[in-house]
């Protein structure tokens, strides 16, 4: 793949310089370096260390990723929400595991990514997750095409520059409009999978929008400024409003969804790529639409 810059500086500076203000990371550098890539300057090849004056056009040409044997593949249908030359969104049904375990090794979202990877030709198969849902909770998923796309956007998770916006069905009556859920989140100590509210915790912050105030229960839509397992979850637990049907942390069952009231339903980021702010959304599932109905 092939990525060009202008230099548009006037003072000198060395060609990895330029390349790292567009987010190359020196990792990248070295794959470029050792597995068959290329740096050009005005189409000739030069050394990352070569001094620019300015007015150069500057070409990063990266080598394929070629998938490798531990991600099984899967010929399963994705629900594709956008793509283009650098970027996956898919919406991920409930119940589908965003990557592989023990217990579901070939039968995620990455295998069957890979799978639609491999059906189109790509050249680049490897699969770069770079955002992730809990089994049981719906959504949009975003992948990497490819290693340069990934380490923009782990810059922009790291600086908390990406917007994701959830929609959740809370037990009882939420009283604010808005509000914050600021207490800091650990494993617990009893459970493998399950997290708790724990003064050693990691700090984690999520916000939140009353929707509608139902009968029994409230949606609301909710963002996360931090990323913390089961967050969304935890949070409202141990704010004495588990989401309807989350088992793990208490929440009431419903006939109407045999899962957590839970989907992700916004995406917002800065592409770099294509220079603009890329926003996606994701329609309610069914089961959310009838939960919702149930109780109005």
């Amino acid at each position: 793949m092939r990525f060009t810059w202008q230099n548009t500086a006037t003072a000198p500076m060395k060609v990895k310089t330029l390349l790292a203000q567009h987010g190359v990371t020196r990792s990248l550098l070295k794959k470029v370096k050792f597995h068959g890539g290329a740096i050009l300057v005005n189409e000739q090849p030069v050394l990352a260390i070569h001094m620019l004056t300015g007015g150069e056009t500057v070409t990063m040409v990266t080598p394929d990723e070629v998938g490798n044997d531990f991600l099984g593949v899967s010929d399963l249908p994705i629900n594709i929400l956008y793509e283009d030359r650098d970027y996956l969104i898919v919406n991920k049904p409930a119940g589908v595991a965003s990557v592989p375990a023990h217990r579901l090794p070939d039968n995620t979202l990455a295998n069957r990514v890979k799978g639609y990877y491999r059906a189109q030709g790509y050249a680049n198969e490897v699969v770069h997750i770079t955002t992730r849902l809990d089994r049981d909770t719906s959504g949009i998923v975003l992948f990497a095409k490819h290693h340069f796309a990934h380490s923009i956007i782990d810059h922009q998770l790291k600086a908390h520059a990406m917007r994701k916006m959830y929609l959740a069905v809370v037990s009882g009556q939420l009283t604010a409009d808005h509000g914050w859920l600021d207490q800091p989140i650990a494993r617990d100590p009893e459970s493998f999978i399950k997290r708790t509210v724990a003064p050693d915790g990691r700090p984690s912050l999520t916000e939140y929008w009353v929707v509608k105030r139902l009968k029994t229960m409230t949606v609301v839509r909710v963002r996360l400024h931090s990323g913390r397992t089961h967050q969304i979850r935890v949070h409202f637990a141990a704010a004495g409003h588990p989401l309807i049907g989350d088992d793990l942390y208490g929440g009431p069952k419903h006939p109407a969804i045999d899962r957590q009231a839970l989907h992700c339903m916004q995406l917002q980021f800065y592409d770099p790529f294509i220079e603009q702010d890329l926003t996606t959304f994701a329609p309610l599932t069914p089961d959310l639409v009838r939960l919702i109905e149930s109780d109005t």
